[in-house]
């Protein structure tokens, strides 16, 4: 392809410098327009990208963190069970006083797998987080999260379902939480080094998870609000049903 490039006719009549310029500076305010334009389009993708990628990580810190919590709840009620179980054996006087305690420490972890599945199985948000140890480490904690459900919570409420710790002094000392206290600690201590590590790589502190959750408090409650409005009208609607039912039923119309 030939292009041809053409001179402007006041330049090929010869009207000196001041036609130069005004040439020169038509080519350079078409370039500078150009590049504004790519540029502008490249900076907005890029600040979108990047909130992207901040709203992604946020989303499973604030996952993390919460987990966490729940991790720490069920690791504190396993020490508070074998505290009662020492209590007890030091002073048979406290079983009927402390057994039934224990019906309410049995430990659980409660968190849901929605984050999980966003993160994992999108292959266009792993691409957006672009950090592969970043992205090694969360799927590394959330397959111990699942290992901690099942050896911690599952079995500590499994066997208590089977033998009732609580229903005679020696079934309640003879009930072993030592194994599960061991793991939870041990799998808590490792967990809680991934989400530091994650927040040192992602550049997130623990204000900006608060200030995530209460951005996310806001939202639930706004949509609590809006699921009770919706109550209150549905039941508006069926009071009216059924005036309006009894009012025709006392017409005896055939």
């Amino acid at each position: 392809m030939n292009i041809k490039l053409h001179t402007p006719k006041s330049l090929k009549t010869g009207s000196g410098m001041s036609s130069w310029r005004q040439f020169l500076l038509s080519i350079l305010a078409t370039t500078v327009s150009i590049a504004l334009t790519f540029g502008t389009a490249a900076i907005i993708d890029h600040n979108k990208k990047k909130r992207e990628k901040r709203e992604i990580v946020m989303m499973v810190m604030y996952d993390m963190s919460n987990t966490l919590q729940s991790m720490e709840r069920s690791d504190s009620m396993l020490r508070q069970s074998m505290d009662i179980q020492l209590k007890i054996a030091e002073d048979t006087t406290l079983f009927n006083k402390m057994r039934f305690q224990l019906m309410h420490l049995v430990p659980r972890i409660e968190y849901t797998e929605t984050t999980e599945r966003i993160f994992s199985t999108n292959i266009e948000t792993i691409n957006t987080v672009g950090n592969v140890l970043f992205i090694e480490n969360v799927a590394e904690f959330y397959q111990a999260r699942k290992a901690y459900k099942t050896m911690v919570c599952d079995s500590i409420a499994n066997r208590f379902a089977t033998s009732a710790p609580y229903t005679t002094l020696k079934e309640t000392l003879d009930f072993e939480y030592y194994l599960e206290a061991i793991a939870s600690a041990d799998m808590l201590q490792s967990m809680q080094r991934l989400f530091t590590q994650c927040k040192q790589m992602m550049d997130v502190t623990d204000e900006d998870i608060e200030v995530y959750r209460k951005e996310r408090e806001q939202m639930e409650n706004d949509s609590s609000d809006y699921g009770a409005k919706r109550g209150d009208a549905m039941n508006e609607t069926l009071q009216l049903q059924e005036k309006i039912n009894k009012a025709t039923d006392k017409l005896k119309l055939e």
